[in-house]
């Protein structure tokens, strides 16, 4: 269940964090994916590292932003190359 609450923030972190973000980007489509992922993927090594943001609704928000804002930054590098 915690998964499935990351991947929702992570759909609104994605669009939000590809609003922040200069640069391009994927389109919102591509950043609400890479926000998914990104949020997955952050809660999985918040999850493996130990260390919590938080529970509910404003740790996933936490966890979600970093792991998408972090993700969609390396990407978005990764383009450019």
């Amino acid at each position: 269940m915690e998964y499935f609450g990351l991947m929702l923030t992570g759909v609104v972190v994605g669009w939000l964090a590809g609003q922040f973000m200069s640069g391009k980007g994927f389109g919102v489509s591509g950043d609400i994916l890479a926000g998914v992922f990104g949020a997955l993927l952050g809660g999985a090594l918040s999850e493996k590292s130990g260390i919590m943001a938080g529970s509910g609704l404003v740790g996933s928000l936490i966890v979600g932003a970093t792991g998408a804002i972090v993700f969609l930054y390396a990407t978005r590098m990764l383009k450019k190359v």
